[in-house]
């Protein structure tokens, strides 16, 4: 059985009399420590099926199940616990609390959830031993990212969800960044999931989504990834 599975997954926003179909009829499959890449256009769903696979949001309609639970069925505070310990979060901004140091930010994550890892072997892990006790306004671009990293890495989630994780960061700073993503599930056998519109990322993935309005367009099994430091865009 597949470890991510969505089923026929509608998602029907109304506004009034109109009907906004974000996603219509997705369906694909993940396995257990793949590093995934969902790729498409803006407005084609993609940050969509993210919302719904972390439990942010509702389907309309169809399954979704991570782990053999079925996600889409859960009431809200079921969801709220799914959210706490079964999934870590990167987005393209950072969202760490100044006034909290980058070990602090970490260690916030590690105190709501079941089976924490330890916050400084985290930061150590993200290559930020050294920067355990400066705050996020003393910290580049790419060392907040990897601060927003260990903090989802420190829940110990079963399924990392990032969405347009370099999005804020220039060229150089984002291909290190998509390359710890990389060794993250390599080293550890975590299932990593990246949104993204870039198409030069689906080179470094086991599985590659391809969503177009609404629909996964196509699905590529990849048995070579490349290296991410190899990457160009």
């Amino acid at each position: 059985m597949a470890f991510v599975e969505f089923r026929d997954v509608c998602k029907v926003y109304r506004m009034g009399d109109v009907e906004v179909r974000a996603v219509d009829g997705m369906s694909f499959s993940i396995g257990q420590g793949e590093l995934v890449v969902i790729v498409g256009p803006s407005g084609a769903g993609k940050t969509t099926v993210l919302n719904m696979l972390g439990g942010m949001d509702a389907a309309t309609s169809g399954t979704i199940e991570l782990d053999g639970r079925e996600v889409s069925a859960l009431g809200e505070a079921e969801l709220t616990q799914y959210r706490r310990h079964d999934i870590g979060f990167v987005f393209q901004f950072y969202n760490l609390v100044q006034n909290l140091t980058a070990l602090e930010n970490v260690e916030l994550a590690s105190q709501i959830c079941e089976h924490p890892l330890a916050a400084d072997k985290t930061l150590e892990q993200v290559g930020l031993a050294h920067r355990m006790d400066n705050f996020p306004a003393q910290l580049s671009g790419g060392e907040q990212q990897r601060v927003a990293i260990a903090r989802a890495l420190a829940k110990n989630p079963k399924l990392l969800l990032c969405d347009e994780p370099t999005g804020a960061l220039d060229y150089k700073t984002g291909k290190q960044i998509l390359k710890l993503l990389q060794d993250t599930c390599r080293s550890t056998g975590r299932t990593v999931a990246i949104v993204t519109h870039n198409l030069a990322f689906t080179q470094i993935a086991d599985r590659v989504i391809h969503v177009r309005e609404g629909r996964a367009d196509h699905v590529e099994l990849n048995a070579h990834p490349a290296d991410a430091s190899t990457v160009e865009w």
